[in-house]
């Protein structure tokens, strides 16, 4: 009976200044773990959920497994990534992943296909209340060293487009269909706009940055007034990639 919230590493997440109230289960140990599966060539990785993708991927450029860029540059775990389709500039999950192991809300274990698990632009069809404790990928037959090269130069790109060096949820809207959630804000005149030690970003307009001492609830302000700019200025109504977790109970008493 006590709410249960499974944490990954904490990207694209808004953790309200008041907590989660609850339980919050942070998946390690052998459940952060990834190792090529016996027989299989191309390899087929098998990863806990825990599994961070930074370490994923230094693992991968250090013994050749093509095909698992799609997570080069992505702070996060190999759960959160099965529940939201993450992905960037060198594909999604979807483009690797074969099926997931679920522990559902009653306890029993199943596994999902890719075609069960439906995934789509920053979504995943995975059972209400249920937890994705492990994932196998299919690399590919691949040259290993322009696998390495790949990586990097989306490595630095990243580094030079972002704003890696301050806190933020990450990418902070979905893109439209047929436009970038960062052009229409920086179109908008909110590129470096600031209220506090809350910050769009002047290196990149789909990130909210926290410049020192900006509140959870100075963010989702922040969030909501570039909902409404945009919208009123091009009628387009961008979509929160960040997820918003805790205990949201006040916030209608003070947007």
């Amino acid at each position: 009976g006590v709410p249960l919230f499974v944490l990954g590493n904490g990207t694209n997440l808004l953790i309200s200044d008041r907590g989660i109230r609850g339980v919050v289960l942070q998946l390690a140990r052998d459940l952060a773990r990834a190792e090529a599966l016996e027989g299989t060539e191309p390899p087929v990785i098998e990863a806990g959920a825990g599994t961070k993708l930074a370490a994923l991927i230094k693992k991968a450029t250090r013994l050749g497994w093509t095909g698992l860029e799609v997570f080069a540059g992505i702070p996060g775990t190999i759960g959160g990534a099965v529940r939201m389709n993450a992905g960037a500039r060198l594909g999604e999950t979807r483009d690797v992943l074969i099926e997931a192991d679920v522990v559902l809300s009653d306890g029993s274990l199943t596994t999902l296909s890719l075609e069960a698990l439906d995934m789509r632009y920053r979504q995943t069809a995975v059972p209400e209340g249920s937890v994705v404790v492990r994932a196998r990928l299919q690399c590919t037959d691949g040259d290993a060293d322009a696998m390495r090269r790949h990586v990097q130069e989306h490595l630095d790109h990243r580094a030079q487009t972002q704003p890696l060096d301050l806190p933020s949820c990450g990418s902070t809207f979905r893109n439209p269909d047929g436009d970038h959630a960062g052009r229409l804000i920086e179109a908008a005149g909110l590129k470096g706009y600031r209220v506090g030690d809350v910050q769009v970003s002047e290196k990149h307009a789909n990130f909210v940055v926290n410049l020192g001492a900006a509140t959870a609830d100075d963010v989702r302000r922040m969030l909501e007034h570039m909902q409404a700019t945009v919208a009123e200025k091009f009628g387009v109504k961008l979509v929160r990639e960040v997820h918003l977790a805790g205990d949201w109970s006040h916030w209608e008493e003070t947007a």
